[in-house]
């Protein structure tokens, strides 16, 4: 019975094994070293982006007013970004993101040493919102020049859908060490602060020649003015659901920071093969149609989260809610969209990280106040409107980006 049982399950599971393994080796020498950086990265935004929501509440008791003008502080780096790549343009990318991993690192353990003290807590989310934005055009325009000519989509994907991966393990130890002990936050930000100051000494050890060191400090060219709308209007996306999606559950239906692991484990574990696809959709469909996919989704999510507590059903409400946040993070992943298109458009190659740099400030102007009204919209006149309002920002990026052009001599 052995023999049977391993020859059908135990022997492909380990020839697959071999072949990732394999495969692997033989990638780009500088390419594991950022897989290695940008996967300990994700086990760090696992940890964190599953129980901030939580702690929040545990720690302090906020309302969605507070917690909706939180935002401001902890998005101001975000807003500072082409700032700080532009003070930052003598130095190569790779030591960019290894100070932007060593913030971060930084951030969560002061939380986790100091946190309970919300003045104290501010500066290190602060220091920690420096790390995550910073990396953000870096991480892109890293990617793309790892990547062939016209398969930068299908790079972009293939380096998501590891950090997923690796995602999932952050999401797995919340989930383990929060259902011992629910409020035992020290510990997992421990963990992944000591990730993210790992993921630092990786960058470090990058070596990537002449990679955009002459690249300008600043950039604003009207030839990008669509990229910089789209940034605009995911800013206002991306920040009501990162704020009051989760706050919805919290809130509304009492979800402990482990079902967040859990959904983001399920998310993730989709991501996984979803990423490398919508990669290889946009190499192939472009990047016109799968913005326009993404804006549609983004209104159904909205009705869902909206309108999922009138059904009069907690436990149907409560697994519909579910399923957005799932599908919610799922559609994240097109935005990589959003970066090939510029790609594809830069008058020169030196203008990308500062444009995407450019347009990481740009999203994070609105995402300052977004959160400070939606949060006094929720306490006046609940939190349907606050969805409603975001299925309008939804309608309003699906007609930006059917405007979408890419030249003819880069379309693939």
């Amino acid at each position: 019975m052995d023999t049977v049982f391993k020859a059908p399950i135990i022997q492909p599971m380990i020839h697959k094994a071999k072949a990732l393994h394999d495969r692997v080796r033989n990638l780009n020498p500088q390419l594991q070293l950022f897989l290695a950086g940008v996967g300990l990265m994700a086990i760090a935004s696992g940890i964190f982006e599953t129980t901030l929501n939580n702690f929040l509440n545990d720690t302090f008791a906020l309302g969605a007013d507070a917690r909706g003008f939180l935002e401001f502080p902890r998005e101001l780096p975000g807003f500072l970004t082409a700032l700080f790549v532009g003070l930052l343009f003598f130095l190569p990318e790779t030591l960019i993101a290894a100070l932007s991993a060593f913030a971060l690192g930084a951030g969560m353990l002061g939380i986790a040493l100091w946190g309970t003290n919300w003045s104290v807590m501010l500066v290190f989310l602060t220091l920690w919102s420096v790390g995550v934005h910073l990396i953000m055009p870096v991480r892109s325009s890293i990617s793309m020049d790892l990547a062939e000519v016209n398969r930068k989509g299908r790079r972009l994907g293939q380096i998501q859908g590891a950090g997923i991966a690796a995602g999932i393990i952050g999401c797995g130890l919340v989930w383990l060490i929060l259902w011992k002990n629910p409020a035992n936050y020290s510990l997992i930000f421990i963990i992944g602060g000591a990730a993210a100051m790992l993921a630092g000494f990786f960058f470090l050890a990058m070596r990537l020649p002449g990679h955009h060191l002459k690249r300008p400090k600043f950039i604003w060219r009207r030839e990008y003015s669509l990229y910089y709308t789209l940034s605009f209007f995911f800013g206002a996306r991306k920040q009501i659901f990162l704020t009051f999606a989760p706050w919805v559950l919290v809130k509304i239906f009492n979800q402990p920071a482990t079902i967040f692991a859990q959904l983001y484990i399920v998310a993730s574990l989709l991501g996984i093969a979803l990423q490398p696809m919508l990669g290889k959709a946009i190499d192939r469909f472009g990047e016109r149609r799968v913005l326009m996919l993404d804006a549609v989704g983004v209104a159904l999510v909205c009705a869902g989260y909206g309108t999922a507590h009138l059904l009069g059903q907690p436990r149907l409400a409560l697994w519909i809610l579910y399923a957005c946040m799932v599908g919610d993070q799922l559609l994240f992943g097109t935005g990589m969209a959003r970066d090939t298109y510029l790609s594809k458009i830069v008058l020169k190659p030196e203008h990308l990280n500062p444009t995407l740099s450019l347009g990481v400030t740009i999203n994070h102007a609105v995402s300052m106040s977004i959160p400070a009204v939606g949060g006094l919209m929720w306490e006046y006149w609940g939190h349907g409107t606050v969805f409603a309002g975001a299925a309008g920002i939804a309608l309003l990026m699906l007609f930006v980006a059917a405007r979408l052009k890419v030249p003819a001599s880069v379309r693939n």
